[in-house]
């Protein structure tokens, strides 16, 4: 039966209007050439699994695809004012082309995707036209994510070190510490080793099991400007559900300006982590500030250790100091005027034993008690 035409009868025999939807309960199929399209709702209770040719979703209302089984198409497009609602996974086999409208999933059910098949890619997404919401994709090694928000296309590629059994991503527009459909929240203040700033305008949710780096692209919207001037700086992290903490996934240098550029990962399992970002690497910055001391550690009994008094009362810290170039020379948790001239990292100090050179010193400290963080300058005397 021609594919158009057995829509038509459907049309007449129940009287469809602008709420009614096709419901599927039998066996249907698109043989090769063929073309469907929809101008009303899909409720796919049956067998619509094996089919050829084109699929597309039209019209100036929104669309949903709903039903008991999942449906799974070779071709399809969306030519939509509204775009097509996903309330169950569909599959594509070959190629999906974004036209107008997005595809719109519900991030708090990750389980519902529009699901790439092995072979499957996208074609035309655009900033009205993606995937609003989780897309995944099985049996392929790389893939570009086609995602983004309501309002933009914020893709991600992934490159990974084997063929994915699956791997799924989602976008999100929104501040990582107070996030809408993750019962963690990721805790941007504090700061990892050798980061300044946490991006709180948006972060992406990947899973997947194979070793992978991720390619990430920052815009006007990003707002990198709050991160950083120097584009060097940016690195992507990720929160580590294991340490529930973010992490630097250490990557290549980025490219670009403030306004827009792209970022590059290091190697790392996905589903090690609950969501990655943008964040500044350097000496962090925007802290409260405390007064500047005196170290002259010459056996006077006199300024001879780094000592911060207030520190007694809040055992549960962490003391970082820097050189003036912005490499760390002294790292302790729960400092008690330990820091003496001699560095405690393993990095390029000359002549360790005789301690550091004498000259300005940037600290910070964290009173993890309290959430607060403090910065300040130290003169070091080491005569």
């Amino acid at each position: 039966m021609n594919v158009k035409f057995f829509i038509l009868l459907l049309a007449i025999g129940s009287g469809l209007h602008a709420q009614t939807a096709l419901q599927n309960t039998g066996n249907l199929r698109i043989h090769e050439n063929g073309q469907m399209g929809f101008h009303t709702d899909l409720v796919n209770d049956g067998l619509f699994d094996e089919n050829q040719g084109l699929v597309g979703f039209y019209g100036d209302s929104i669309r949903t695809i709903s039903g008991a089984l999942i449906t799974s198409f070779f071709d399809a497009e969306c030519i939509t004012s509204d775009g097509v609602v996903l309330n169950t996974t569909v599959n594509i086999s070959n190629n999906t082309n974004f036209i107008s409208g997005n595809l719109i999933t519900p991030r708090n059910e990750p389980a519902t995707t529009l699901n790439y098949l092995a072979t499957a890619f996208s074609t035309g997404e655009n900033d009205v036209s993606k995937v609003d919401g989780y897309a995944s994709m099985t049996g392929q090694q790389n893939f570009t994510f086609p995602v983004g928000d309501s309002e933009q296309l914020r893709p991600l590629i992934l490159n990974s070190a084997a063929v994915n059994t699956v791997s799924k991503c989602a976008y999100f527009f929104e501040d990582p510490n107070a996030p809408t459909t993750f019962d963690t929240a990721f805790n941007t203040s504090v700061l990892p080793d050798g980061i300044s700033a946490i991006s709180i305008m948006e972060f992406w949710r990947l899973e997947g099991a194979q070793p992978s780096t991720v390619q990430l692209s920052w815009n006007e919207r990003s707002d990198m400007g709050s991160l950083t001037e120097d584009i060097s700086e940016i690195v992507i992290l990720g929160w580590n559900k294991a340490s529930n903490a973010w992490e630097n996934l250490e990557g290549p240098a980025s490219v670009g300006d403030v306004n827009q550029g792209v970022a590059v990962s290091g190697s790392f399992i996905p589903d090690d982590y609950a969501a990655i970002t943008f964040a500044a690497a350097g000496i962090p910055r925007e802290f409260l500030d405390l007064e500047d001391y005196l170290v002259s550690p010459n056996g006077d009994g006199i300024n001879d250790s780094f000592e911060i008094t207030e520190l007694a009362q809040y055992p549960d810290n962490h003391m970082q100091i820097y050189d003036r170039n912005g490499s760390k020379v002294f790292d302790k948790v729960n400092y008690t005027n330990e820091f003496n001239g001699f560095s405690s990292e393993d990095n390029l100090v000359i002549a360790r034993d005789k301690g550091l050179p004498s000259g300005v010193y940037f600290y910070i400290v964290t009173l993890d008690e309290v959430g607060l963080t403090f910065q300040g300058f130290l003169y070091l005397a080491n005569d």
